[in-house]
């Protein structure tokens, strides 16, 4: 049998190292919960504090105490003082996670010299922010797409933007370039380049420029040769994409989807959030679920029927393993939070308890194994780099380190 297994790794030895080479597994360090998009003439330094006054504010008005949680977003009773009480926290410190300054929908097109100008404006308020320290952790730019129409476009606006930006051949700490309306691998394969190019352009550090797919056209879910070119595009991209973000309204309607009827829930988006899932799976790039058009703005009564909804569907997104969204305005914040928050609060109880059965080898009612085990901490790591809750309750409840919870979770 030795002889065998000799055969065997020399057979098998450009397919271990394909599947060591394509699926290193789950990145390490923090996924950010959502992605905040603003139109780049909205942009300025101090719109993360203009979001947090405003989200604060809705969240007071309609939402003022712990016993109104359950009401406003449709959580259960049991988690809501502990909730609401992070949310609070949560907007005062860290009220956006990801921001993605937006030179593409959000921003439209105003003319080569408009574009210019906000493109280097909203650089320079970025690079002022991070060295203020004042920066959301992760944050990047949406250019426009590498469709004909709209390619040089998207070019300037991102060589400018990263020329800008960049200090001391370094561009800032989670920077993160979103690549829209993606149609092609070739596509894909450009972004390579540009990125680069950009890099040896402005002596930044190689590899430093990473990007997200949005996978928002039918031609990426479902290639012309039958083939699903996400996991092609993946593979395609060096190791610089980080991300797929399904596009909600875009996808839907080049369905043939109707206004009404277009959403996170339909079945042509799961279908679609299907095939990322799988295509991501066990490559290291990450999955985000797209939004909600439904703002929680008006009377009373409108805003808590959109946060019912956000937090319904940020909920549902969670449950299928969709750890991030996008979140469109500020008081979309309370809803995406307390969502998220109350997904992690519940669950914490027994997930901290089965892992902790798991590592002492007691009995606990379930038969779990080591893929299990890793999704369990997983789940706690997750519910730790959020903030709803902390290394000291985790680490209480399940007796595991926060080191040793990364090395289960598999992200170092």
């Amino acid at each position: 049998m030795s002889a065998l297994a000799e055969e065997l790794d020399a057979r098998l030895a450009r397919a271990d190292e394909r599947l060591a080479r394509d699926y290193p597994g789950e990145a390490a360090g923090r996924q950010p919960v959502h992605t905040v998009y603003v139109p780049a003439d909205r942009y300025a330094a101090d719109t993360l504090e203009r979001w947090r006054l405003e989200a604060t504010a809705v969240l007071d008005r309609h939402a003022a105490t712990a016993a109104e949680l359950p009401e406003a977003f449709g959580i259960g009773a049991a988690s809501a003082g502990q909730v609401h009480a992070r949310v609070r926290a949560k907007l005062e410190r860290e009220p956006i996670e990801d921001l993605r300054i937006d030179f593409e929908d959000g921003y439209g097109d105003r003319g080569d010299d408009e574009e210019d100008l906000a493109a280097v404006t909203a650089a320079t308020a970025l690079r002022h922010t991070v060295k203020a320290g004042e920066a959301a952790p992760f944050a990047g730019i949406r250019f426009k797409s590498f469709e004909a129409p709209t390619r040089r476009r998207g070019l300037r606006t991102l060589e400018l933007f990263v020329s800008t930006v960049a200090d001391g051949g370094r561009v800032p700490d989670g920077f993160v370039l979103t690549l829209p309306k993606v149609t092609s691998v070739d596509q894909v394969e450009a972004m390579v380049l540009v990125c680069e190019r950009l890099e040896r352009a402005h002596e930044l550090v190689p590899g430093s420029l990473r990007f997200e797919i949005q996978v928002e056209t039918p031609q990426a879910v479902l290639g012309a040769d039958g083939t699903a070119l996400l996991a092609r595009m993946i593979h395609a991209s060096a190791r610089r994409c980080t991300g797929l973000h399904y596009g909600t309204y875009d996808y839907s309607a080049s369905c043939g989807i109707a206004a009404a009827y277009q959403s996170m829930e339909h079945p042509a988006a799961d279908h679609a959030k299907a095939v990322m899932q799988v295509a991501a799976a066990g490559t290291g790039v990450r999955l985000s679920d797209g939004s909600t058009n439904r703002l929680p703005v008006g009377d009373r009564a409108a805003v808590l029927a959109a946060w019912r909804l956000h937090a319904r569907l940020v909920r549902r997104s969670l449950e299928r393993g969709f750890h991030q969204g996008w979140d469109l305005h500020p008081a979309q914040l309370p809803s995406r939070y307390v969502a998220v928050f109350a997904f992690y609060r519940e669950g914490l109880p027994e997930a901290a308890a089965r892992l902790r059965s798991y590592l002492g080898r007691t009995e606990s009612g379930f038969l779990d194994e080591p893929a299990t085990a890793r999704a369990l901490a997983d789940f706690l790591v997750r519910a730790v780099d959020c903030g709803a809750s902390d290394d000291a309750e985790v680490e209480g409840l399940s007796g595991a380190s926060p080191q040793r919870l990364a090395e289960l979770a598999r992200r170092v």
